[in-house]
């Protein structure tokens, strides 16, 4: 995997985005990344210089060479033969890196198609251009960047990812960049900004870093159902043996240790364990509702909603009879402003670590950051249940083996945490062997999104009986363990599947049904319509917001 990787993709990706292996949105459902209404920091005294890791892209720059000849004749007597070879041509080599950026597969045909594991070693910090992307409607969009708060007036130095284009050729560089922010506040430096004419999903560049370590993509099999259809298998990453390195400067007489002092360092421990535990009791409620998913995002456009319109939909919520909401992932001030708010009017949380294409691991940029504001969160007593993935296995973004892997270092990292934990998948995943096998012995909860309407022989009326039965069957996956329907819903526009009919009528039908037969055990998808979407080959993926069915009146005026 060469560096270069990156920049090329960018390019390739340019163009636009085909949507692949759509079944309900929610592989873009966290594409719409917060663009805060923050300062754009503008540079004062500015020092910048390149750093550009992997094969670089020669930009071809057209010069004229201004020439002056002059001819001298010069006689010499050869005084022997002796012949000098001339030194060979200084050669220059560039060096290529090999980063472990994501390795995207295109699959022309359907079929099924065997992709071999690859392993690449970094053995030293690497910083390289990645691509992130999101949706967006026609007009003019600020995006990327990189996003820090200062509380007082300070100088930050950070790199940013910058795209050039000569012709057909795009080239990527990370800038290491210093800038004077002069006063608190919220900052992004070198945003992007782009102007569309139509909806569309852009493409840009972020600085993206892969510590020392091994990675490996695993080899991965893909049954293809159409053409062109793109495939990334992620790396995973296992720290290099820096602990087998420390041997080397062992002492040769081991001095004997003291053993009361290792003891005695060991009683504080018990000290580290009084974090608030999890909101006890089951995952249930005393009513026909028991859960919402929601996400701070605008309806119309998906930027991030204010901390007042997030506290106002959360005391609708509890208004109606919710007892929990559930988040995907900790963007837009998710635990800050929706913590807050459940904080206020009673409602617990189930929250998440969502996962992407560009990798399944704690050391993926994204799923850092998302773990690490969770580890550093104090509301762990609101929460009962965190979810890692939401259909990370069927999107092909992790085995089960990775995403066990992270569930364990999820739980490492967030150590004030004691309750369960789970993941999202549909039932057809966890029937498989490799994925209950894994996955069981390290969850405390069965976790599934059940979705009737993408069943073709599910009327809008009989959607609690299927829920029901598909519940049944997940209960018997990981013997002993509590179950969740963690997505459920129905749509009220887009086509037809066999009996399944969107609609608002059909809509209220459906929930009414799933109510009266698992609402107590629901999640149900979700609190608003996502206008922000596509509208995918069902024309559904817009318009999941139930809030209607439920008498909760959405609130536009904040």
């Amino acid at each position: 995997m060469k560096a270069g990787f990156a920049a090329a993709a960018l390019a390739a990706l340019a163009g636009g985005v085909r949507a692949a292996h759509h079944r309900h949105g929610h592989d873009l459902l966290f594409a719409k990344r917060a663009n805060e209404a923050g300062e754009v920091c503008v540079p004062a005294c500015t020092t910048i210089w390149t750093t550009i890791t992997g094969a670089p892209t020669l930009v071809p720059i057209k010069t004229t060479t201004a020439t002056n000849t002059t001819t001298t004749t010069v006689t010499f007597t050869q005084v022997s033969k002796t012949s000098v070879t001339p030194p060979p041509p200084a050669t220059t080599s560039i060096i290529v890196v090999p980063v472990p950026t994501p390795q995207p597969h295109t699959c022309p045909t359907p079929g099924t198609y065997t992709f071999t594991a690859t392993t690449i070693t970094v053995n030293q910090t690497t910083t390289v251009c990645g691509a992130s992307s999101t949706k967006v409607p026609s007009g003019t969009h600020t995006v990327g960047g990189v996003t820090t708060v200062v509380e007082t007036a300070t100088t930050v130095v950070c790199p940013v990812a910058t795209v050039t284009t000569s012709g057909t050729v795009t080239t990527s560089t990370i800038l290491q960049t210093t800038y004077v922010c002069p006063t608190p506040g919220t900052y992004t430096i070198a945003p992007h900004t782009t102007t569309v004419t139509e909806e569309t999903v852009i493409v840009y560049p972020v600085p993206t870093s892969y510590k020392p370590g091994t990675y490996t993509a695993p080899q991965q099999v893909v049954t293809v159902t159409e053409t062109d259809y793109v495939t990334y298998c992620p790396f995973t990453s296992v720290g290099l043996p820096t602990t087998s390195a420390a041997p080397t400067p062992k002492p040769t007489t081991v001095a004997p240790p003291p053993p009361p002092a290792s003891t005695q360092k060991e009683t504080p421990k018990p000290q580290t364990s009084v974090p608030p535990k999890a909101n006890p009791g089951g995952l249930t409620s005393n009513n026909d509702h028991f859960g919402i998913t929601y996400t701070p995002y605008e309806p119309s456009n998906g930027q991030c909603k204010p901390s007042t319109q997030v506290d106002s939909d959360i005391a609708r919520l509890k208004a109606a009879g919710f007892t929990t909401v559930r988040v995907y992932s900790t963007d837009c001030h998710t635990l800050e402003y929706v913590g807050n708010a459940c904080q206020k009017h009673g409602v617990d949380m189930i929250v998440g670590v969502f996962v992407k294409g560009s990798g399944c691991s704690y050391d993926s940029p994204d799923i850092k950051e998302q773990v690490d504001a969770l580890a550093a969160w104090d509301k762990w007593n609101l929460v009962k249940l965190v979810v890692v993935g939401n259909e990370a296995i069927m999107n092909g973004f992790c085995t089960p083996q990775q995403l066990g892997s992270l569930i364990t270092t999820v739980k490492s990292k967030c150590s004030k945490y004691t309750g369960p934990y789970t993941i999202s998948e549909t039932l057809n995943i966890w029937q498989r062997s490799d994925v209950s096998s894994t996955i069981c012995p390290i969850v405390g909860v069965t976790g599934a999104n059940i979705h009737p309407y993408f069943n073709s022989d599910v009327s809008p009326g009989s959607a609690g009986d299927f829920v029901a039965g598909q519940l049944e069957i997940l209960g018997q996956i990981c013997k002993g363990n509590e179950v969740i329907n963690l997505e459920c819903g129905w749509p009220t526009r887009g086509s037809c599947n066999g009996k399944a009919c969107p609609g608002k009528t059909e809509q209220a039908s459906a929930i009414k049904s799933i109510r009266a037969k698992t609402g107590s055990k629901t999640v149900f998808f979700s609190f608003e319509d996502d206008l922000w979407k596509e509208a995918g080959s069902c024309g559904c993926e817009q318009s999941w917001g139930a809030a209607a069915s439920f008498q909760v009146n959405i609130d536009i005026s904040i």
